[in-house]
């Protein structure tokens, strides 16, 4: 069985570390889902702008997926380990992820054909989309499900410190996006190491921070072409 991708993702997020580990947690940050040649008909979107949300069926296009784990190492578990299919990972035996996310506009673009905006994407620049449908609440929705292990960690969150001046070297569209990038701490919880200075890529920055006292400082803004990798 073949499956082609029918769209890819622009985003911001330029490399793994940093993407948000589930949908929608990082609102802020909006991406594009661009089509591929063959299925920029505009028929074919015809209808989607009456729902709110969409679901995106997407491979893990930088996951090595040859070799099967039966068992993966949940990020915020620290270390301790559960069943690949209990787990959202990425290390899957087809490399396929789920993603829900806001629909905010469907435009006609004369060369790209239909380009759909979306608000809450937790895909890498470029990820290939095999199938887009919309999202149905009365069948899609269950506010009583029990959502195991992630329930205990939804609201993790650390403190951000963002000196002014470094804040204002990036600009306002994506300041809150990065913020809650950052306050969603991006480091799995079993490889923070005391001390170290890491590097965040999103959209055209390079943004540098450490951790002290549970608070994640941020050093440094560059230009992600001209940053030095520090992680």
């Amino acid at each position: 069985m073949e499956i082609k991708p029918v769209a890819r993702i622009r985003s911001g997020y330029k490399e793994k570390f940093g993407i948000p580990r589930q949908s929608g947690l990082v609102p802020e940050a909006l991406a594009e889902v661009v089509f591929e040649p063959a299925f920029r008909n505009p028929d074919a979107v015809k209808g989607l702008t009456e729902f709110s949300h969409i679901w995106l069926i997407w491979g893990f296009s930088e996951i090595d997926n040859t070799v099967f784990r039966a068992s993966v190492k949940p990020p915020k578990l620290g270390g301790e380990k559960r069943g690949v299919f209990a787990t959202r990972s990425p290390y899957r035996p087809n490399g396929l992820g789920l993603s829900s996310v806001r629909l905010l506009d469907v435009k006609i673009d004369p060369k790209e054909g239909p380009v759909l905006t979306v608000a809450g994407a937790d895909l890498l620049d470029g990820t290939p989309i095999y199938d887009v449908k919309p999202y149905v609440p009365y069948a899609d929705a269950h506010p009583e499900a029990a959502g195991g292990f992630s329930d205990t960690h939804k609201g993790d969150r650390v403190g951000v410190h963002f000196p002014e001046e470094l804040l204002m070297k990036i600009k306002p569209e994506h300041r809150d996006a990065i913020l809650k990038i950052l306050a969603l701490d991006p480091r799995g919880s079993y490889e923070r190491q005391a001390g170290a200075v890491y590097g965040l890529h999103f959209a055209e920055y390079e943004v540098h921070f450490k951790e002290k006292d549970g608070i994640l400082l941020v050093t440094a803004v560059e230009p992600a072409e001209s940053a030095v990798k520090v992680k």
